[in-house]
Parts: structure tokens; C-alpha cells; sequence
């Protein structure tokens, strides 16, 4: 069978190079079945220390108040010394050889199963976890002491100078230090190859112990049936006996809790019951009005009632032990006989509800697979009685176990129940259960080929190997068949389930989508979001309910899983690189909620403190994007901690990003450091009007790497932020909104240049937004080619202003103007067109040819 690698299973933690700690754990053993079915917790993975500088800076002040308080109050303190710290090691060396000695006695008794071989290996492995911190600790120490010892150099030599006493005296306890800790550090390396091989004897010990069990070859004889026999007469009426003294011995002297553990289990199966039904009613109970129901209802409801029903009944089951067994109600030769009757009944359950959930004989429009109404009759009932045999067989191999019946009973039995589902695999074969023509109450067609040859094949095997003598392999054989069988089919049902439950636009249209999608407003894309992230849920829980199952029944121990699930969460092991799946979720957890609490912070600072004074837009917006970029900087670092990612070592994965920033990525750090810039400078802010370059528009927002800029026909322009800083920008509202509006107006030569400047003025005087100080004028700019051409200048508060005021202003000059006779001139231009001259015209002209004066020769 396949075990565990070695891999250490805890990493000692040190204290730096003056203190040394260890970490242990021990799995506790188990007397009965039931063990298999309680859960253990697994250790939080370390966390980081990083606080708020706030908090630090509180608690540092506290401290030192602390101590300058009752420094002349303290009890002196026992010195850590070199010795200290060498006996302490010596210590910890000691406890754990005593542990590997205490484990290679175990190993040696006679009689050791494969569940207590598990343990030790655990233990075993435990004390290799220990001796590998401790060692890891000591030579840390070691290159401590080899550093200091090479900066204070070697002593003088003769007819130099001698050194001072100090350095003497040091170099003298670091060399001491370093033998002691070299010879610690060899005796740690011995008794870790000495744990490292006891796990590798207890892994072989554990292979040929599955191998001696499953290839044990026995030779069937009319004996040993006799044998049998009348064995089973003798444990049947030892059974009886057996029952009936406990029976009776509780009943006369603990009848209070006998019916106390009664009454609590048939409480537990009544709250299992009901909240079963009242929680998961519209998944496991098939609705009569529904005649055609759908594929992921009828998947739905084969899986989630399979797997509910048959963890109510675990629960139920596994309480009524604990009560019996919390009230000292069973007696040690009960107990395994009552886990081992949960266990039958459980098995039996779970297989039943699987089967009809799936073929489904009385409800042909629920069915999941195309076989007849009798095919499927048959094939339930073939499965179920499969799983009776070989679940009556592991139970009537428990009873024989406790009390002690010969070795030809269980064989009897196991090679009776092999031969039985080997048989019943063969009918199987020839059965015809497909529906043919679409008509479930009609004749069926034969399984395909490849299906009638594979269970053929399967019943035969299993009679040839319980015909040859082998026992122990049919029966591994057959379990599998059966309950592996059952547990492959619950997991792909499962998996089915949810992919069909992550489907595009299913999820929406089922009871729970549509409960979601009224109860919280959820539109078709947001239900098919929680459709995809429900799929995978199932995903998960059908894996994780079904691969535990198959490693039990394939001769695991649930140690082993423990083992396996607790490296899995906290140390992943790739090369030199360690990896804690519980760090990592803690790095995350903790990475979120800095992140949210930074985004309260901005929040909170926005609203209460920055809009209360009034501080302007653009600079709340600066302190906004600086708080959250240091919030998530502390996030981003206080997650990366707590995910066990040493930040020294991080050294050589910055040197290669200056690499790589320095030829791909140069362009996107300049532009993460002109935000900054933009960001501290505040040439311009949000809200700002700028133009630069061919860009015009208000300042939408700024951001690392771009700054969003909207022009006034709605258009968002990204501007990377480096062209922003290295190219001219104007900024029309740098200080303040504040402009200056120019009304260009030419009158006819003529008008009179004084009473248009007056006319002007009591125009844009009268408008309440233009602002007096700077006052408006009126300049006298040219004397064009037909008009005198003047400039109206005002200022406004507000330049979003400039374009309605200013046509109002031309409005009000335009009818002013027309009021007082003034004349707006425009361009004119006289056009003279002559006829082209004849030729005989031409000829009798005595001057030039192109001479044409006062209208001659027109």
C-alpha cells in the first residue's frame, strides 16, 4: 500500500541565537471504529507581529514607563549563559531519544495491527521534527559564532602585541561554545537518521503487513468449513451470552443511563430528521406535480439526498455511541461490536439511497440513466444485496475479532461472501436492462458489449481468486467493488451536479437561484456569477466527501489522512521552499482586511475631517489616493508576514525586477512615479481644466499609471502620466476659476469711438457675474479696412460661465446698437465685369492692344 513520504511535520520555531523551542503533537490512539469519524482540529499557522505605528508607539511608551518604574523593584533573573542554552538542547536530545526508544519497544511487541503502526509512525516522525528545528537552531548558532570568531580574528602571535583580555576571554567561550554545539549537532544528526530509518522500517513494516494479509493463500478443505461450523454455533451462542449479561447488567444497575443515552439518541435522530427535511426539503423530496422534471433536477436530487440522508444518519449514529458511551453504558467487548453494527448499518444505508436515488425504480421521470422499469427493480436489488453480504461480512468479522473465534470462521466467511457477490456479478452480466424505443415499461435491450464483458470478467476473477486460496484478496476485491463503486458514483454525480449547475443562464432558472435573485435584487450576469462559484462548491464537496471514503477503503488508516491534510494546510515542501496553505490564507485574510480598513479610513477622512473643513476637491483627492496607497503598501507587506515569506529574502527577486525595470518596465515605473509627483505636486487636480498637446478637458481622475481626462464632447482620454510631466500643460484653473472674457466689436467709420466705449461698459456692467475688481475696459485695438475695431475685457468668477455670458453680452451690444443707429460694418467689394473685346475692335485702336482708358473700346 501507498504511505506517507517522510516529510518532517512540524518546523521548530527559534528564539534567535540564545533560546531554543520545540513543538510537538501527538495523536491520540483509538480503541474502536468510531474513531474513524471524529474530526480533529489542525494548529493556526503563526502569524506576524506587525502592528499600526500608532499601537507601537503606545505600547513601547507603556514599556519603558514599565520599566524605569520597577527596575529597582525587579527579582534578579536566572543568567542565559552558553552552558544554559547547551543543557537545554541536551534536554530537549534527551526527551526525544527517549520517545524514539519508547516507540522501537512498541514497534517489537507482537500483535501490532496497521492502525497502530500508523501512530507510530507519527510519532516517529515527530520526534525527526523535533531533532531537524533543534539542529536547524544549532547551526544558526554555529554561523553565528564562526562570523564573530573571523571579526576578531586570530589571537597575536609571539612578539606581537598582545590583545586586550576581552577579546581573549571572548574568543576563548565562542570556541568552547563551538565544539559543545558541534558535538550537539553530531549527536542530533545520529538521532535523526535513527528516527528517519525507524519511520522507513514502519512504512515497509506496513507494505508487507497489506501484502501478508491481502496474498495469504489458505487451502479450502471440507475441514475447515467443519471447523467453521461449529465455530459459528459456539459464537453465536457467545454472542447471545454476551449481550444478555450486558443487557441485563445494565438494566439492573445503570437504567437511568441506559435510558438517558436512549432518550438523547432518539432526541438527536428527531432534530436530524427534522432540520433535514425543513433545511434541504426542496433538494431531497421529488415534487409529485413535476412530471418532466429536468436533468440538473434529477442530478440535484440524487446527489443532495444521498449525501444528506446519509450524513443525517452518520450523525445520528455517531451520537447514540458517544451517549452510550459518554454514560459508561458499554462495556469493552460492546463497544466494537456496536461501532462495527453502526458501521453495517450506515454502509448498507448509504448504497441503498445511492442506488435508488440514481435508478430510481418507482419513478421512471426521475431516472438518471436509460433502464427499464425492471432493469432498474433488478439492478437495485442486486447492489443492495452486494452490499448486505459484504457489509454482514466486515461485521461478522468484528464479532469473531472480540470474541476471539478461530481463524476458520472468518475465513469461511469472507470466502462464502466473495463467492456470493462473484456470483450475483455474473447474473448481473446477463441481465437486460437498457431501455430500447424510449418506453421504460418495455422489453430492454443487453448491456453494451464492453459493460456485459467487464462484469463477467470482475465475477469470474473474484471466483477464481476464492477458489485458489486467497481469502484476503477477494474480500479487499469485493469491497471495492461495492463501496468504492458507490463512492466513484456519489463524487461523479457530484461533479456532474455542478458543472451543470455552473452552466451559462442555468443557475437563474433554478428554486435557489431565483430565491436569490428576489431576495437581493440580483440580475442574469450576478446568478450567473453565483452559479459558476456554486459549481465549484459543489465541486469541492463532492472531492472532499468521497476521496477520504476511497483512501479508507483502500487500507488507509485516518491517521494517515490526518497526516497528509495537516502537511497539506501547513507545509508544502517544493525543493527549499516551504509552503503553508494556512499561511497563505491567513496572509490573505489579513491583506483584506487592511484593505478594508484602509478604504474606511479614506472614508472617514473624506467625510469627517476634509469635507468639513472644506478643503478643496482636488486635494481631497490627493489625500484619499495617499492613504490608500500606503494602506495597501502596509497590507500588501503585513499579508506577505503572515504568509511565512521572509522579506530578506526577497533581496534577489528585487535585484532581478531592477533588471527587468530597467528594460521592460521602465516606461510603467515612470509613470507609477509622475502620479506620485502629480499626486504631491498638484500641478493640476481633479476637476482642473487643462490642455496639453491636443487634449483638452477636465481632470476625471488620477491614478498610478494613466490620468483620465474628459473632454466637452464626453470623450475620456487616458494620458500616461509621464507625458503630463515632461510636457507643457496648461492649467485653467490652477489657483482659481477665475477668467478673462474678450467681445470683439467693429462699427462703421464714421460712429464715434467715445460713446461706443460708454455704450460698451453700461453693457457689461449691468451683468451681475462679471466681477468689478479687476474692473471690465473696453480698448480701441485698430482701424480696420471698413470698420474701427474695439475689444471688450471683462473677468468672471467662474470661466464654465464664459460662453453663456458672453453671448449674452453680443446679444445685449447687438440690440444697443441697433437702438443708437450704430452701424456694424462687414466687408464689401465692387465687382467690374467687361466684355472681351472684338478683333476688329482691337485692330482699330491706335494705342495698345491692352490700353482700355475712359471706358474705350467697351
Amino acid at each position: 500500500m501507498v504511505t506517507p513520504h517522510n516529510v518532517p511535520r512540524f518546523q521548530a520555531t527559534g528564539g534567535g541565537a540564545f533560546s531554543f523551542t520545540k513543538a510537538a503533537r501527538k495523536l491520540p490512539a483509538s480503541e474502536s471504529m468510531i474513531r474513524c469519524i471524529q474530526l480533529k482540529l489542525f494548529p493556526r499557522a503563526s502569524l506576524s507581529s506587525a502592528r499600526s505605528l500608532s499601537m507601537a508607539a503606545v505600547m513601547l511608551l507603556s514599556i519603558l514607563v514599565m520599566a524605569v518604574a520597577s527596575h529597582a523593584q525587579q527579582a534578579p533573573r536566572a543568567e542565559v549563559t552558553a552552558d544554559s542554552i547547551n543543557d537545554e538542547v541536551q534536554e530537549t536530545l534527551a526527551a526525544s531519544r527517549q520517545k524514539l526508544s519508547t516507540v522501537r519497544e512498541r514497534l517489537e511487541q507482537p500483535g501490532v495491527d496497521d492502525m497502530r503502526l500508523a501512530e507510530l509512525r507519527v510519532q516517529a516522525e515527530d520526534v525527526a521534527s523535533e531533532v531537524q528545528g533543534t539542529s536547524a537552531e544549532m547551526e544558526t548558532r554555529l554561523a553565528q559564532i564562526e562570523a564573530r570568531l573571523a571579526d576578531l580574528g586570530e589571537p597575536p602571535a609571539a612578539g606581537q602585541p598582545p590583545e586586550a583580555a576581552a577579546v581573549t576571554e571572548e574568543r576563548n567561550r565562542l570556541t568552547t561554545e563551538r565544539a559543545e554545539l558541534t558535538v550537539l549537532t553530531d549527536d542530533a544528526a545520529g538521532l535523526m537518521s535513527s528516527a528517519n530509518q525507524t519511520v522507513a522500517t514502519i512504512s515497509t513494516l506496513r507494505r508487507d503487513l497489506f501484502a501478508q494479509t491481502l496474498f495469504k493463500r489458505t487451502q479450502l478443505s471440507g475441514e475447515l468449513f467443519v471447523v467453521a461450523g461449529e465455530s459459528l454455533v459456539l459464537e453465536i451462542q457467545e454472542l447471545g451470552g454476551a449481550l444478555g449479561s450486558w443487557l441485563s447488567f445494565a438494566w439492573k444497575f445503570k437504567k437511568l443511563p441506559l435510558l438517558a443515552s436512549i432518550f438523547l439518541s432518539l432526541g438527536a435522530a428527531l432534530v436530524f430528521l427534522s432540520g433535514g427535511r425543513r433545511l434541504f426539503a426542496r433538494l431531497i423530496l421529488r415534487n409529485a406535480s413535476d412530471e418532466w422534471p429536468t436533468y440538473i433536477k434529477r442530478l440535484s436530487l440524487a446527489f443532495w439526498s444521498t449525501v444528506t440522508r446519509t450524513l443525517s444518519l452518520a450523525a445520528f449514529l455517531v451520537a447514540s455511541f458517544l451517549f452510550l458511551d459518554g454514560f459508561n453504558v458499554l462495556r469493552r467487548d460492546i463497544a466494537p461490536i456496536l461501532a462495527a453494527l453502526f458501521s453495517f448499518i450506515w454502509f448498507v444505508y448509504f448504497v441503498s439511497q445511492l442506488s435508488y436515488a440514481v435508478l430510481s425504480p418507482r419513478h421512471s421521470e426521475w431516472r438518471l440513466v436509460r433502464v427499464t422499469d425492471r432493469g432498474a427493480q433488478i439492478l437495485v436489488t442486486a447492489i443492495v444485496a452486494m452490499a448486505a453480504i459484504n457489509g454482514l461480512d466486515y461485521l461478522l468479522g468484528a464479532i469473531s475479532e472480540v470474541l476471539s473465534a478461530p481463524l476458520e470462521l472468518t475465513i469461511a466467511k469472507s470466502v462464502v461472501a466473495s463467492l456470493v457477490i462473484g456470483v450475483i456479478l455474473l447474473g448481473l452480466s446477463f441481465v437486460r436492462p437498457i431501455m430500447a424505443e424510449g418506453k421504460a415499461d418495455a422489453e430492454g435491450r443487453a448491456w453494451p458489449r464492453w459493460l456485459g464483458y467487464l462484469l463477467r470478467v470482475m465475477g469470474v476473477l473474484l471466483l477464481l481468486t476464492v477458489l485458489a486460496g486467497y481469502a484476503g484478496l477477494a474480500r479487499f476485491v469485493a469491497t471495492q467493488i461495492v463501496l468504492t463503486g458507490a463512492v466513484l458514483v456519489t463524487v461523479y454525480i457530484g461533479i456532474l451536479s455542478g458543472k451543470a449547475v455552473g452552466k451559462q443562464g442555468v443557475f437563474a432558472h433554478t428554486a435557489v437561484g431565483e430565491r436569490l435573485g428576489r431576495r437581493f435584487n440580483l440580475g442574469e450576469v450576478a446568478l450567473d456569477q453565483v452559479g459558476l462559484v456554486a459549481g465549484l462548491a459543489i465541486y469541492v464537496f463532492a472531492l472532499l466527501l468521497g476521496i477520504p471514503l476511497i483512501l479508507l477503503t483502500w487500507g488507509f488508516q485516518i491517521t494517515d489522512i490526518e497526516v497528509w491534510v495537516y502537511r497539506f494546510f501547513t507545509r508544502i515542501t517544493i525543493g527549499n521552499i516551504s509552503i503553508s496553505i494556512v499561511g497563505i490564507l491567513g496572509g490573505l485574510l489579513l491583506f483584506g482586511l487592511g484593505y478594508l480598513a484602509t478604504k474606511w479610513i479614506q472614508r472617514w477622512i473624506d467625510s469627517h475631517v476634509l469635507e468639513r473643513s472644506q478643503v478643496d476637491a482636488g486635494v481631497r483627492n490627493s489625500v484619499k489616493t495617499g492613504i490608500g496607497y500606503l494602506g495597501i503598501g502596509l497590507a500588501v507587506i503585513v499579508g506577505v508576514s503572515a504568509a511565512g515569506v521572509n522579506l530578506s529574502s526577497l533581496a534577489l527577486v528585487a535585484s532581478a525586477l531592477s533588471v527587468g525595470i530597467g528594460f521592460g518596465l521602465q516606461n510603467v515605473v515612470s509613470n507609477f512615479v509622475s502620479g506620485l509627483i502629480l499626486l504631491v505636486e498638484r500641478p493640476f487636480k481633479v476637476g482642473d481644466h487643462i490642455v496639453t498637446g491636443t487634449t483638452e478637458g477636465i481632470v476625471k481622475r488620477i491614478s498610478v499609471r494613466a490620468t483620465e481626462v474628459e473632454t466637452f464632447r464626453k470623450q475620456s482620454i487616458i494620458v500616461p502620466n509621464s507625458d503630463l510631466i515632461n510636457a507643457p500643460v496648461g492649467n485653467w484653473t490652477h489657483r482659481n476659476k477665475v477668467q478673462r472674457s474678450e467681445v470683439p466689436v467693429s462699427v462703421a467709420y464714421g460712429t464715434d469711438p467715445e460713446k461706443v466705449i460708454a455704450i460698451l461698459l453700461e453693457i457689461v456692467e449691468a451683468v451681475p457675474e462679471v466681477l468689478r475688481n479687476p474692473e471690465p475696459h473696453v480698448d480701441f485695438m485698430a482701424f480696420g479696412a471698413s470698420s474701427l475695431d474695439f475689444e471688450l475685457r471683462f473677468h468672471l468668477a467662474d470661466y464654465t460661465d464664459g460662453i453663456r455670458i458672453r453671448a449674452l453680452v453680443r446679444i445685449e451690444i447687438l440690440r444697443r446698437f441697433e437702438k443708437e443707429g450704430i452701424e456694424i460694418p462687414f466687408a464689401r467689394q465692387d465687382i467690374m465685369i467687361l466684355p472681351r473685346p472684338r478683333r476688329e475692335d482691337l485692330k482699330s485702336t491706335t494705342g495698345p492692344a491692352d490700353a482700355v482708358e475712359d471706358g474705350a473700346g467697351v
